[in-house]
């Protein structure tokens, strides 16, 4: 009884509300149109076309009670919701309006609003829009879209047909670039004024074992991950976007101005179980250099132990020395410690968080009265895949685990992986599938080609809270982990369990978010403690962006589907986030320097959510510095920090000395004359996060901050670390000129820290009242820093994401 009342409640409440907007603004008699919602009708779809005329008529009946005729109802009427939902859209007065909402069988009435831009939504999360459209301080318009940057992508290449890379409206290719399109095969593909370049690199592969055909020799894309990742990066406006027929809106890059060029680096997996090899790699940072990019993207890489044994972080060095802001992902390896990649500090290092959109998607189960589980009802999942058939109809539920073929492990059915399953269990049902170790659209196949009519999928209890909008073959709903147990135990609390899944529908401005993702890497640095890495995180979850059509969505050959658009999550989505914001910054700053231009977006973050709360992580602790670096990307704020840490190409040889390398080697990868300092700290190399893994006294690192606004008096502000002192000399900087440098020292001590490898955060904030430069300190009384050889994959998850 408690249940259903406040069921009730919630529904008067509601009611409520939505009747308080309607009339907040001066009565008149203006028609205008609204939606009057009656709940769902009584008959199910199967019956749906034999009742139409009738539901029309009683909606026009009903209409006609309150306008004086059916004439006027027929009139005013022009949409009747005739199929599951029940209601109808109508022009009317407020008077009207109101008269409806206070009727007993109408659940709410509320006016046919014009629903704004959702596929590309995390741009305007990022209040780089408001309503899809661009405010005059944001960073689109001050930067004009990233007009003419160039963005060049190390990924699986471009899918030309794409509307993202369409030219129309650009003008001539800018005069500095020198690359090229590779389109002398049937298969190659044609430049243009928007996608100005593409290229492919995979004699490394062939080295390594890979086979290539004539239809996969070029820089198109046949797996989707570059079209997807370059579109979110630099794609052009696209009105319409959906997918599937799902969620229509404009798609859109972070520049989407800017000029795209492609390098294909990656390819399907080998012999040897590489996709995307070294040798390739450093090939098209080369080429890339070459050809006058202005920002790489690179959503791909794996554990490294050297810095130089590494040609993502090689290929990025030298791409940083001639001015190439380089932005990579930090890996699909969480929630563990010590699995992010691309850890050299030259590199901008990308974790992925989520947005404050969901894809809805509801698993109804009967009544509880039925069985003895507590859970609340109904359970909330997400996916993108069309509904059940018989929309309430339940349907028979079944555990992977009772669904598992006579010869397959009940750990393995659980996973729902191939060859675990019988059909003569599945056909018909819903499969209960549970996340892990191989791809969730892929268990999504498995399930379908077993027979399922639909699946749930359930977290494990390291993936807590978050969920993917996949697009799924078969209807199905991801769920959380606490949902999940509900399921189990419902199923095994009954000999004859059911279920159904709704529709998806898209739910704006959810809470809490962002939130991290729980399989984004974490620190700590495991190649250099020194360094807090990741920088910085950006949306990363359920990102909606351009998609090959030379292959289906799940990246299965049974599934014919094709889309110009999908969904994918992993840090390869969130790395092109920060990639297209750096264009726009680029743009608005062509003096900056690629230390400037990350210190910018790492000292401008935040780390709390849009409740205002510190920034959680999946499973809805808090989440820290080694998750988040800096913390979530503030584009606009970027513009505008007030002040820098800058770095230069003798920063990063002081750094390099410091952690080793003599001054022999360096002279070989720098160009101008250079001699290692004598004592160089790495604690006081100048990077926007301060992080010093091994206090066990007291200890003073230095850093410099540049102006880059106007003159002005900046004041320090510490929250120190758990059982650390800190404190700042001098605590007060003042500028009167930008481009002015100016020194402090900021000593720790410590008092009462933890063991070994306890890591505590602070933060050290300059403010001159208007900009908020924002450092992390991030301290421990002795690092525990392991090499760890851990399989943490390619950063970016080239393959979908588990």
């Amino acid at each position: 009884m408690r249940e259903k009342s406040m069921e009730m409640g919630l529904s008067n409440l509601l009611s409520f509300f939505l009747f308080s907007l309607i009339f907040q603004t001066p009565a008149s008699a203006v028609k205008q149109s609204y939606i009057v919602y009656m709940g769902a009708h009584s008959h199910g779809l199967k019956d749906a076309m034999a009742s139409v005329s009738k539901v029309k008529e009683s909606h026009n009946e009903f209409l006609a009670s309150f306008l004086g005729s059916t004439e006027k109802a027929k009139e005013s009427i022009f949409y009747s919701y005739t199929r599951d939902i029940n209601g109808f859209a109508a022009t009317l007065d407020e008077e009207e309006a109101a008269a409806i909402a206070r009727h007993p069988n109408v659940v709410s009435v509320f006016l046919n609003k014009g629903k704004h831009l959702h596929t590309t939504h995390s741009w305007e999360f990022m209040l780089l829009e408001q309503n899809g459209v661009a405010q005059h301080h944001s960073l689109w318009i001050k930067a004009s879209y990233g007009e003419d940057i160039i963005i060049g992508n190390l990924d699986t290449g471009v899918w030309p047909e794409s509307e993202s890379f369409k030219d129309k409206g650009f003008g001539a290719i800018p005069a500095k670039w020198k690359g090229f399109c590779e389109n002398d095969t049937s298969t190659g593909v044609p430049c243009n004024r928007k996608l100005i370049g593409a290229r492919h690199f995979n004699k490394a592969y062939i080295s390594g074992g890979g086979e290539l055909n004539a239809s996969t020799n070029s820089p198109r894309d046949n797996d989707g991950h570059g079209s997807h990742t370059l579109s979110t990066a630099g794609g052009n406006f696209v009105p319409g976007a959906s997918v599937f027929g799902l969620f229509n809106g404009t798609a859109k890059g972070g520049s989407p101005k800017a000029r795209v060029a492609a390098y294909k680096v990656c390819w399907p997996p080998s012999p040897e179980g590489g996709e995307c090899y070294e040798g390739d790699i450093l090939a098209a940072f080369d080429a890339a250099i070459h050809d006058g990019v202005d920002v790489l993207s690179v959503s791909l890489g794996g554990p490294a132990f050297d810095y130089f044994g590494d040609a993502t972080a090689i290929g990025s060095f030298h791409a940083v020395m001639n001015g190439v802001v380089v932005v990579c992902s930090a890996g699909n390896g969480g929630p563990g410690d010590y699995t992010v990649n691309n850890v050299a500090p030259w590199i901008l290092t990308v974790g992925a968080s989520t947005i404050d959109r969901k894809f809805v998607t509801l698993v109804k189960l009967p009544n509880r009265k039925r069985f003895e589980v507590s859970f609340l009802y109904p359970l909330f999942g997400t996916s993108i895949s069309k509904p059940l058939p018989g929309g309430r109809k339940f349907y028979p539920l079944i555990s992977s685990a009772h669904a598992k073929a006579k010869n397959a492990s009940a750990k393995e059915a659980m996973l729902c992986k191939e060859g675990t399953l019988d059909p003569k269990k599945v056909k018909g049902k819903i499969l209960v599938c549970l996340r892990g170790d191989i791809a969730r659209v892929e268990k999504g196949m498995i399930a379908a080609l077993a027979g399922a009519v639909g699946m749930i999928l359930c977290n494990d209890e390291s993936d807590g809270n978050e969920i993917i909008a996949d697009p799924h073959y078969l209807p199905a709903s991801h769920i959380n982990y606490t949902d999940g147990l509900v399921v189990y135990a419902y199923i095994n609390s009954t000999k004859d369990p059911k279920a159904y899944i709704t529709a998806s529908i898209a739910e704006m401005n959810t809470e809490p978010a962002p939130f991290m993702a729980s399989f984004s890497s974490k620190g700590p640095n495991f190649l250099t403690p020194e360094i807090l890495k990741p920088d910085i995180t950006a949306p990363g979850v359920s990102i909606i962006a351009a998609y090959t059509e030379a292959n289906s969505p799940s990246g299965n050959d049974f599934d014919k589907r094709r889309t110009g658009f999908t969904t994918e999550s992993g840090t390869s989505m969130s790395c092109p986030h920060v990639s297209g914001v750096v264009g726009l910054l680029k743009k608005l700053h062509p003096d900056w320097s690629p230390g400037a231009i990350k210190s910018a977006i790492m000292t401008t973050a935040r780390t709390r959510d849009n409740t205002v709360n510190p920034m959680g992580d999946s499973t809805s602790m808090k989440a820290t510095p080694f998750s988040y670096g800096a913390g979530h990307i503030r584009p606009n704020r970027a513009a505008d920090p007030g002040l820098v840490y800058d770095l230069n190409a003798n920063d990063y040889l002081d750094f390099l000395c410091g952690i080793g390398y003599n001054q022999t080697t360096i002279k070989l990868f720098s160009k101008a004359a250079y001699s290692c300092p004598g004592n160089f700290s790495l604690l006081d190399f100048n990077y926007p996060s301060i992080t010093v893994p091994n206090l066990s006294g007291s200890v003073t690192v230095s850093r410099t901050v540049k102006n880059v606004g106007s003159p002005g008096v900046y004041a320090a502000h510490i929250r120190e670390p758990r059982g650390v002192l800190v404190s700042v000399e001098p605590d007060v900087l003042k500028f009167d000129r930008t481009g002015e440098e100016k020194s402090f020292k900021l000593t720790l001590t410590n008092k009462k820290l933890g063991g070994a490898g306890e890591y505590v955060f602070g933060q050290l904030l300059w403010s001159d009242g208007r900009h908020y430069v924002r450092s992390p300190i991030v301290v421990a009384s002795k690092a525990a820093v392991e090499k760890k050889s851990a399989q943490l994959g390619f950063a970016g998850g080239i393959r979908s994401e588990i």
